[in-house]
């Protein structure tokens, strides 16, 4: 017998070996489940007649198809969503000092698993516990656990009681829904991290991180998006379809930024920021590139932010609300500059550039799914004039210290952004909107009712979130060992003292090393 059949028989005996337990899986994979149970695979579909499905067949594999596509446009945006956390490290620590670099860095990295454990043990529960049939995703009905109280003779939803660790509800449409919501409360967690930078005490920091994630954010976000009692204002009180926001900026932004200001304000200015007069000083960021290429990051995440709150693929108004998105960035970033430029000093700024950008997102995040074109860009143009005011007046006047402009960006346009939909909002979208009949529709259209209602949830966020936030960082301080470094490490620059590590290593330190 020749050395080639050998050789090719034995390649033929491995093959058979390697490939017929797979093809035995396969034609198990094909036969039906005695037990009658879904297995999410195509076993699951209903035999058909080949060549003549039935009409009942074709509808289930269409509603198969539709849920499917949905399925995937809210993990792909999710994933988008999560990248931005990259963004908000990079412009965050581009606009501080580079003695802080690794600290800034870290809390961008640690607030990500910190707010994700603090959300999974509690805050999907309290957010979404009783949210209702998920339809978009296929119906699952299981976080239907309201804890509602009777006020005037109608129920007030305060938060959600099931869901906890997800227990009980191992359903595919949940985790979508968690994973997709789970990324929109980190940018929230984030945001004061900008505004308290670079004198954070790192332990308090992580016991905030875990409170935000599991108490804070979820609560606010349940009056809004859970069905609590900001949403149903419309179906119990007639104020247009209660409060509205498409996509976060009360729940997430304006959230983040009354955080930002409650944080900054209790943890003091950074030292050498104000004169003994009260005149402020300007402290420069490091590395301006750094800043603006985790800008144009965290525009790029606002395409799954903004469309992805759909959670529909199928919901063709994605096109309007990216357009709208991409509009009110643009506009906010011109206005920004030429404000600050021409108006507020003699050279264009470049991170009121940056800030001017996220102003339009942020601002643009409620209404856009509800508004044309040219009110985005109105929105956008109001929200770049409204940044550079709002810093220049938090630095100047109020004396509160905020390293990147957090509050000015995410709370002064989360706040804007809310009232702009009571404005503008067409009439050409929402119909059944927190189960209220017709689309939504705003002031200028109409309809005073749903200007009514933003005023009532952004003054809603305001008092809540005030509240909780500084219980919060007070207890995080007492747990944390104190909210503020001590002032020798601030002076010395974080990195050492508080991580170990400089964020920067010079040639001369590891020559030394």
């Amino acid at each position: 017998m020749s050395r080639k059949l050998v050789t090719g028989l034995l390649l033929s005996w491995l093959l058979i070996a390697i490939t017929a337990p797979s093809l035995m899986l396969a034609q198990e994979a094909r036969q039906p489940d005695p037990s009658g149970a879904a297995t999410g695979t195509a076993a699951d579909v209903p035999a058909a007649t080949a060549g003549a499905p039935t009409l009942e067949e074709v509808a289930a594999q269409v509603g198969k198809n539709k849920v499917g596509a949905n399925m995937m446009w809210v993990l792909l945006t999710g994933f988008i969503v999560m990248f931005m956390q990259a963004g908000f490290a990079m412009v965050e620590t581009g606009f501080t000092r580079a003695k802080n670099v690794a600290h800034t860095m870290a809390m961008n990295f640690m607030i990500y698993p910190l707010g994700m454990l603090g959300f999974y043990i509690c805050g999907f529960a309290l957010m979404f516990g009783g949210f209702g049939a998920l339809g978009t995703l296929g119906g699952y009905d299981g976080l239907n656990s309201e804890f509602t109280i009777s006020l005037f003779g109608k129920d007030f939803g305060l938060f959600g009681t099931t869901g906890f660790f997800l227990a009980g509800h191992y359903d595919v449409a949940v985790f979508a829904l968690f994973l997709f919501q789970m990324v929109f409360m980190d940018t929230t967690a984030t945001i004061p991290t900008g505004s308290m930078a670079e004198r954070w005490k790192y332990s308090s920091f992580m016991i905030y991180a875990v409170l935000v994630g599991g108490v804070i954010y979820p609560i606010y976000g349940n009056w809004v998006w859970g069905y609590g009692w900001l949403a149903m204002l419309g179906k119990n009180f007639g104020l247009g379809h209660g409060h509205v926001d498409f996509a976060g900026s009360s729940v997430v932004h304006m959230t983040g930024g009354v955080l930002a200001l409650v944080g900054a304000i209790m943890i003091g200015p950074r030292i050498g920021k104000y004169n003994k007069n009260g005149s402020p000083n300007a402290i420069l960021g490091h590395n301006i590139p750094m800043a603006i290429i985790g800008t144009f990051i965290l525009a790029f995440g606002w395409f799954g932010f903004n469309p992805g709150s759909t959670l529909a693929g199928t919901d063709l108004r994605i096109a309007v609300v990216a357009v709208n998105t991409m509009l009110a960035s643009m506009t906010g970033a011109i206005t920004a500059t030429i404000w600050m430029w021409k108006v507020r000093g003699n050279k264009p700024d470049p991170s009121m550039m940056c800030n001017g950008l996220l102003a339009g997102l942020v601002a643009i995040t409620a209404p856009c799914a509800f508004v044309t074109s040219q009110a985005a860009c109105l929105i956008g143009i109001i929200a770049g004039v409204l940044v550079v005011e709002a810093v220049l007046f938090i630095d100047a006047k109020l004396r509160v210290d905020d390293p990147v402009g957090a509050v000015a960006v995410h709370g002064v346009n989360g706040l804007w952004g809310c009232l702009a939909l009571g404005l503008f909002a067409d009439g050409s979208y929402g119909d059944g909107w927190n189960g209220v009949a017709g689309p939504v529709t705003g002031l200028f259209y109409g309809d005073a009712s749903q200007f009514y209602a933003q005023l009532i949830g952004v003054t809603a966020n305001i008092v809540y979130v005030s509240i909780i936030g500084y219980l919060a960082f007070k207890v995080a301080g007492l747990l944390g060992g104190g909210l503020r470094v001590p002032e020798a490490d601030e002076v010395m620059g974080l990195d050492i003292p508080e991580m170990g590590v400089p964020g920067y290593i010079s040639a001369q330190q590891q020559e030394n090393s």
